[in-house]
């Protein structure tokens, strides 16, 4: 049977949840509208759970189709291919908020497809995928202690405006999205032009209000159509394994307190292999499972011994006080000949990025549902090694988390980055995790402020990140400055927040638990502050300012105007012209549809000689004007006369010598370079030349 729920959004907005009539097999499936975006979101999950795993195997997918915004999808094959880094972006958006609310030890597989049917590029539909991959899972059978709901919030002259449309997004001074449920946040990621922790906290109470309406109409729908949550098989790890690990507690707290990543990894496996000695195993498949019981009681049991020394002695692990930093490092010009580079250390997570200065020509075109091409001239690219864990496995090309890292840092520093007119340049940063203990996100941040600095970007302010951290037991909590990996791991919240001195330009928050009050996410945002400014402050000693010259081995880009009518002569027939500027010079060309050119050139004197070529041939003669031309072609009339590159005049046989000549040949040939003066601009456009009206004072400016 179908079913509709709607919400009144206000401005004649609706919202709609459907269910029961697309995708019925599924354990539940929800189509959600607003306007006339209208996306499906499915859930199933298997039978059993999956043996031989320590992780809860959550698989969200957001698939963007092209039909939905009356596209054909570009290249050979004229199908979609592997997701856009959008599509990895917002199936991520998704994932976190959700996966904090399956049960503790559920190990089914569970995955969540969500897919946009049609878009009307006013209504994005990322806040729809989001709602509905909760209503989906609200009305199956699959354990979920949900739902929760999602808001997009702007803020358009001094006015808060829950879920923009595209248009008002553009005039935004933040882009926050947040997820909760009827009492918590669980999810925020934000991107904003250096707004204050005030307003931010503003958009975020906005938005939980909106919240609870969003949750209050899912709850009306799996009271009205959801079906019994079936009953689990929870995984935990065996009682004997258990008290085995109980009795050796203070080893346990000996191998992880005070020593670095590695030291306590290789401790841990030693202690394992401790435990196990004093169990039987029967068969082979036996001992697998106690090696897993022994990780999961070791990992339950570290997680307990951290919190009891956060809550008893206020101390952490590496023995720093609970907002305390570790020690911070920043150097520039790490490199040679590379165009700018930057090392932030922090502790042992260790960070190199690159930045590289390119023509515009050369920016990312990207195929999306918009209803024009995306492009991009800023990019970051994040690059998460396996030595920097001291793993070995293969390298894959980058996964969700290295895209969802990359887009991170570059959100932070979007702000500040000079407007396109100012600065016309491509510019790509890359980050290379050398070291990973925590927070390499917010590294790249720093790493990329310094890099873009050392570069000759001018950016408007230096942008610095930090990762507050959270342990929570029932009301008590504490929050953690700067939390390493272990404290990630066996934490709570993992709440980044990127900016200036200024204010905010990113966030990112995760979470482990069913949600954060507005308390811890305001005492979060005053820490994430304070630290900030402290990062900064090491930063600015090692480059106070963007360099004030590009290094010598990036690209110039000389900015010049044409008249746009005259595009057509710089190109040439079948590109030819341009060919062959670029062949003579060395550089790149970009022209605009309105005029503007741009040529790139890493050789300065390549780029001055682009510029004079491509002024000769825009050059618009004025009459009276005197020219050294060349004699391209003679006729019985007279002979034309290139007087710059492209553009010649006739200069009639009567005009060719004060003398009468009784045949051009007379007086010049083919391949003769002669001084004329333009005398007429007919109405057409043709060039009508003379030498005879050159006077000699004239011909002697022209004289070798």
């Amino acid at each position: 049977m179908i079913k509709k729920f709607e919400l009144d959004l206000g401005d004649g907005k609706t919202l709609s949840f459907e269910t029961g009539k697309l995708a019925k097999e599924a354990s539940g499936s929800v189509v959600v509208r607003l306007g006339d975006t209208v996306v499906i979101a499915a859930t199933v999950a298997s039978q059993t759970p999956r043996e031989g795993i320590d992780f809860f195997p959550l698989l969200v997918d957001y698939e963007e189709k092209f039909y939905a915004a009356g596209k054909i999808p570009g290249g050979f094959f004229k199908r979609e291919g592997k997701p856009s880094e959008n599509a990895v972006l917002t199936s991520r958006k998704i994932d976190r908020p959700i996966r904090p609310l399956f049960p503790e030890g559920f190990r089914n597989d569970v995955q969540i497809a969500i897919t946009p049917l049609a878009v009307d590029h006013e209504n994005m539909p990322d806040i729809l995928a989001l709602n509905g991959a909760s209503a989906a899972l609200a009305i199956s059978d699959i354990p979920f202690n949900g739902p929760l709901g999602a808001v997009r919030v702007a803020k358009v002259d001094g006015k808060i405006i829950i879920n923009p449309t595209a248009q008002e997004l553009e005039a935004s001074v933040m882009d926050v999205v947040v997820a909760g449920t009827k009492d918590k946040i669980m999810m925020i990621e934000a991107g904003a032009k250096q707004v204050s922790e005030a307003e931010v906290l503003e958009a975020i109470e906005e938005a939980h209000k909106a919240i609870k309406k969003l949750v209050k109409l899912q709850e009306e729908m799996a009271k009205a159509v959801g079906k019994k949550k079936r009953e689990i098989a929870i995984y935990a790890p065996a009682k004997e394994i258990v008290e085995l690990v109980k009795k050796s507690s203070a080893k346990v707290k000996e191998v992880i307190i005070g020593k670095d990543k590695a030291a306590q990894k290789e401790a841990l496996s030693v202690l394992a292999d401790e435990i196990l000695k004093n169990i039987k195993a029967e068969t082979a498949d036996q001992l697998k499972q106690q090696k897993k019981d022994v990780k999961t009681a070791l990992e339950d049991e570290q997680k307990r011994l951290i919190r009891e020394m956060m809550f008893k002695d206020g101390k952490r692990l590496d023995g720093r006080k609970l907002d305390e930093l570790r020690e911070i490092k920043a150097e520039v010009s790490a490199l040679p000949r590379v165009h700018g580079s930057g090392l932030f250390s922090r502790g042992q997570t260790q960070v190199m990025t690159i930045a590289t200065l390119g023509s515009l020509g050369e920016e990312q075109r990207i195929d999306a549902l918009n209803v024009e091409e995306v492009t991009k001239s800023y990019m970051h690219h994040y690059n998460f090694p396996a030595y920097s864990v001291g793993e070995v496995r293969p390298n894959r090309g980058p996964g969700r988390r290295e895209i969802g890292h990359g887009s991170l840092a570059e959100k932070a520093l979007m702000p500040v980055l000079p407007e396109e007119s100012k600065f016309p340049y491509t510019i790509r940063l890359v980050s290379e995790v050398m070291g990973s203990n925590g927070s390499t996100s917010m590294a790249s941040t720093c790493g990329s402020t310094l890099a873009l600095m050392d570069a000759g970007v001018p950016i408007e302010a230096p942008v610095a990140g930090i990762s507050i951290g959270l342990i929570s037991e029932g009301d008590k909590y504490v929050t953690l400055a700067d939390i390493q990996g272990i404290e990630d791991h066996f934490g709570d919240m993992d709440f980044k927040v990127a900016g200036t001195e200024k204010g905010i330009t990113a966030i990112q928050v995760d979470i482990k638990i069913d949600g954060l009050s507005l308390e811890i996410v305001k005492q979060a945002l005053a820490e994430a502050r304070t630290n900030r400014l402290k990062i900064l402050d090491v930063m600015k000693k090692a480059i106070a300012a963007p360099r004030q010259e590009l290094s010598e081995f990036a690209p110039r880009v000389i900015t010049m105007n044409i008249n746009p009518e005259k595009i057509g002569l710089v190109i040439g027939p079948g590109g030819k012209m341009i060919k062959k500027i670029v062949e003579e010079t060395g550089a790149k060309i970009d022209i605009e549809d309105d005029g503007v050119v741009l040529i790139t050139a890493i050789d300065a004197e390549g780029g001055k000689k682009a510029q004079r070529m491509i002024e000769q041939l825009t050059y618009e003669p004025k009459v009276g004007e005197v020219f050294l031309g060349k004699v391209v072609r003679i006729m019985n009339f007279g002979a034309f006369i290139e007087i710059i590159p492209g553009k010649d005049g006739l200069c009639h046989i009567s005009q060719i010598s004060d003398k009468r000549i009784a045949k051009v040949e007379d007086a010049i040939d083919i391949g003769d370079e002669v001084v004329v003066k333009l005398v007429e601009v007919d109405d057409v456009g043709r060039l009508n030349l003379s030498m005879k009206a050159v006077s000699e004072e004239e011909k002697k400016k022209f004289s070798k």
